[in-house]
């Protein structure tokens, strides 16, 4: 299986369960593997054979900043969502970080898989 991810795409929004955080945007931090078959691109080398890991990342830009979730892990979710159901994703791996969230700790967050990993899936 041929992976694409996204490191570290840093979006502002509101997120969070106390009241400050309901009118402070704060930093999360998503990291992103996909399933792909890379071998048709490689093989074309034309950018619309991809999974254009700059389209996905506009993508959830657009939907993380205007979100206003209170928890990490409903963000979570609707972002693999999108991320399948938009650009057709078998299988995802997603880490959600919220840096700073908790003191003494560089990020508490969440890490979910959704789909299959297997090819046929």
């Amino acid at each position: 299986m041929d992976l694409v991810f996204i490191e570290d795409l840093r979006i502002e929004t509101i997120i969070g369960i106390y009241d400050w955080e309901r009118t402070t945007r704060q930093v999360v931090a998503l990291d992103i593997e996909m399933a792909f078959d890379n071998t048709r691109p490689a093989a074309s080398d034309r950018i619309g054979d991809t999974l254009d890991y700059k389209a996905v990342s506009k993508r959830l830009i657009a939907f993380v900043g205007e979100s206003r979730f209170e928890l990490v892990e409903t963000l979570a979710e609707r972002c693999a969502e999108i991320i399948r159901a938009e650009f057709g994703v078998r299988w995802l791996r997603l880490k959600l970080s919220k840096p700073g969230a908790v003191t003494g700790s560089r990020a508490v967050g969440v890490i979910i898989e959704r789909g299959e990993r297997s090819p046929g899936a």
